[in-house]
């Protein structure tokens, strides 16, 4: 096992975690719920000691709030309870992201903060635009010209050099250059490529595909690269231009992205709800009024802690 496969697992087992630790919060677990639920935790011994972590760690946020009285305590309505919940389950999410940051920060030679979009001049003349809290490594020889997408989306305009290639890593996958411009966004599980000039040779799990000026092509990781298909170019990358454009598109991706411009943690209380679709046109220049379009067009409800800890809930 690599590196990034060892994070991923890493990373899924604590969301599977973190997800089982907020459904018994809910409430009792039925039957069936509770099967699941042993046959999980047995399952691996990753899985176990990711829940005690994480118990732990919420137990020891909660033990640090005042203690209400009894009386007011009996009151406090279903959803609040999960609300309170989803306070804690974000808190730990938050701690995970602090030190995910900073692995990024260490390996990274170029990156931006958020909210922050940079344009970045190699030593070849070719040029990467970072779109918020975004970072590559580069990893420049004689022989070839590769660099690494840790985190984010950026843009790629590649100067001429035939003697060394041009390639991008990222999600397990690779995209080399053709005399190309092209984008590259990292998602949980893979990668987007989106093609605005010439094209891309798009490689994961044994397969090339190539993706052509005005194609796009998603792979997951580890998985054989699809063929390509149409797309606006310019709707894909309009982040450049500070607008995100999705099109029915789950509210947990897109959260993930409007991530990128707030200083702080969007949570969805449940998976259904950030299992909703969303489709419209925001600006990245105010994410806050991003998600007060969100709600009304998804008829949720926000709970704003903070502006920095924010709960979407039905």
């Amino acid at each position: 096992m690599n590196e990034d496969e060892g994070s991923l697992g890493r990373e899924n087992t604590r969301d599977a975690a973190i997800d089982w630790w907020v459904r018994k919060r809910e409430g009792p677990l039925s039957q069936d719920e509770q099967a699941e639920f042993d046959a999980w935790l047995a399952g691996a011994p990753e899985n176990a000691a990711a829940f005690a972590d994480i118990s732990g760690m919420c137990e020891h946020l909660e033990s640090l709030r005042p203690a209400r009285p009894a009386k007011k305590l009996a009151r406090v309505s279903r959803r609040l309870r999960l609300a309170g919940a989803a306070v804690v389950a974000a808190a730990s999410i938050a701690l995970f992201a602090e030190f995910d940051d900073l692995s990024v920060f260490l390996r990274a030679d170029y990156f931006s903060g958020v909210g922050e979009t940079k344009l970045v001049t190699l030593e070849d003349g070719s040029h990467v635009e970072l779109d918020a809290k975004s970072a590559i490594a580069v990893h420049y020889d004689e022989s070839q010209r590769r660099l690494t997408l840790l985190r984010g989306e950026a843009w790629f305009g590649v100067a001429p050099a035939h003697a060394r290639p041009f390639v991008v890593e990222a999600a397990g996958g690779t995209i080399a250059a053709r005399g190309t411009a092209f984008d590259v966004a990292a998602e949980k599980d893979g990668a987007q490529v989106t093609v605005l000039e010439h094209s891309v040779v798009v490689s994961s799990g044994g397969r090339k595909v190539i993706v052509a000026e005005g194609e796009q092509s998603v792979y997951t990781r580890d998985t054989p690269a699809p063929p390509p298909s149409p797309v606006d170019a310019a709707r894909a990358t309009a982040w450049r231009r500070g607008k995100l454009i999705v099109e029915d598109r789950p509210l947990g991706e897109v959260l993930a992205i409007l991530g990128r411009y707030h200083h702080g943690f969007v949570y969805c209380v449940t998976s259904a709800t950030c299992a909703r679709r969303v489709t419209g046109v925001f600006g990245t220049g105010d994410p806050l009024q991003a998600l007060r379009e969100i709600e009304a067009f998804l008829g949720l409800r926000v709970t704003h802690l903070s502006d920095y800890l924010i709960l979407l809930h039905e």
